[in-house]
């Protein structure tokens, strides 16, 4: 049996058992993300060995895979984000995904160089790998329903969406003192260095603001002046994506940051259209039975229509991404083996760093010490560290080096996936029950 054979087959198999299995796994005290990872690895070379995949031969192809589902994850991400941007709920992302990563990259730095031994090059990059956080891989502490205020999830799904973009200067800094000495690289290491990171930031955000705003303004108002544009919101997601992630990329901007400030800012026109009514009574509740296109062209009712099919859809494309890129973990994990240097690593970033740098960045914040709690422990590592890190390999650097970052940072993930995944339930529950008296 050819291999191209055999993929299909693992796929098709796992996707049809997860499509009969998923309600039940919904009320385990288990994430799918760990039912994934558990599959994997019994299906690589630890295990029965159907599966072999190597990340350092293969890091261009798996970039663009976890590329991908990072821009998915970002954009959906940002559309379940329903809150203005002027209201102070945004502080705790924006002080978590920016204040609360810089200070990780400091001290995740220190404990490479100091622990690990390595230079300053590598354990820049290491940190900058394991920074961003990722709240899809435990669905618990993620926006439930669209427009959830509630402090942990907001935050956490907030800054899921910031920090995977916010990492970028700090990685192509960790590269260029290692000796990947190229244009893109040499930006953010000369003495323009902080002006490029600020305008890699503030641009990605604005090009995904705008683009986000002509793109959904426009299909709007060919709806509902026109009658025209209709259907086809799965090309008008997709294409949102693609474009605001491309264009920022020639503006020199952060194209992570430009897809997620897309996201919120479909949203944001979907809110201000609806008010403070849910999106879903509003889109739903006046349709025609069998008539969709009858809302689509409602001048009150196609805002929250159209954001609401996009979400749908990506929120699909959400699951599957997370289906193949933790089952790929898996299978890594079994072919690198687990790492003493990733366990220890893993125990003080999710112990000790992930604490020290949520308390810093939430001193002074109105959130209860349950809240500021849960937010410490659940900076969940995901798809972005991933990403990264077949990024990293896709480059030629000491070949020792970053032979030893794969089981090290694989072991890390998986056991962020594990510890979080099993928490997650109970400790949110326990969350739920306290929350009124607090």
């Amino acid at each position: 049996m050819d291999i191209v054979t055999l993929w299909f087959l693992i796929i098709g198999a796992l996707l049809i058992l997860m499509g009969l299995l998923g309600s039940v796994l919904q009320r385990l005290p288990l994430s799918p993300a760990m039912f994934y990872l558990a599959i994997g690895y019994a299906l690589g070379p630890s295990g029965a060995a159907l599966v072999a995949l190597d990340l350092k031969q293969n890091a261009d192809v798996l970039t663009l895979i976890a590329e991908i589902a990072l821009l998915i994850s970002l954009f959906s991400v940002g559309l379940r984000l329903r809150v203005e941007l002027s209201d102070p709920l945004w502080r705790l992302p924006w002080r978590l995904g920016v204040g609360g990563m810089l200070v990780t990259i400091v001290l995740l730095s220190a404990a490479g160089m100091f622990m690990l031994h390595l230079p300053l090059g590598a354990a820049l990059l290491l940190a900058a790998i394991l920074a961003p956080t990722d709240p899809v891989l435990a669905s618990d502490v993620q926006i439930r329903d669209v427009g959830d205020r509630d402090r942990i999830r907001f935050s956490l799904s907030g800054e899921g969406g910031l920090n995977d973009g916010t990492a970028y200067p700090f990685a192509m800094l960790g590269l260029f003192l290692l000796g990947v000495q190229d244009a893109a690289t040499g930006n953010y290491a000369g003495p323009w260095a902080l002006a490029w990171a600020v305008w890699g930031v503030a641009s990605g955000l604005a090009c995904g603001w705008l683009l986000g705003k002509v793109v959904v303004s426009l299909a709007l108002y060919l709806r509902q002046h026109h009658h025209q544009a209709l259907g086809m919101e799965e090309f008008l997601a997709l294409g949102l994506i693609a474009l605001s992630y491309g264009v920022s990329h020639l503006i020199h901007g952060i194209g992570f940051l430009a897809v997620f400030a897309a996201g919120v800012t479909m949203r944001g026109i979907e809110h201000k259209a609806s008010g403070e009514e849910g999106p879903a009574t509003v889109a739903i509740g006046a349709m025609p039975l069998g008539d969709p296109a009858a809302i689509a062209t409602d001048p009150d009712k196609a805002p929250a229509y159209m954001a609401e099919v996009v979400l749908d859809f990506n929120q699909q494309l959400e699951h599957i991404a997370e289906f193949v890129m933790v089952l790929l973990l898996g299978i890594m994990i079994s072919g690198s083996g687990l790492s003493l240097e990733g366990v220890l690593i893993a125990v003080l970033l999710l112990l000790v760093i992930r604490p020290l740098s949520a308390f810093a960045v939430l001193a002074g914040t109105h959130v209860t010490p349950l809240q500021r709690g849960l937010l410490a422990w659940f900076g969940i590592r995901g798809l972005g560290s991933l990403y990264y890190l077949a990024f990293a390999l896709q480059h030629e650097w000491q070949p020792d080096l970053s032979q030893r970052f794969i089981p090290l940072v694989l072991t890390v993930l998986a056991m962020s996936i594990v510890l979080h995944g099993i928490s997650a339930t109970p400790l949110m529950d326990l969350y739920y029950k306290r929350r009124p008296a607090s």
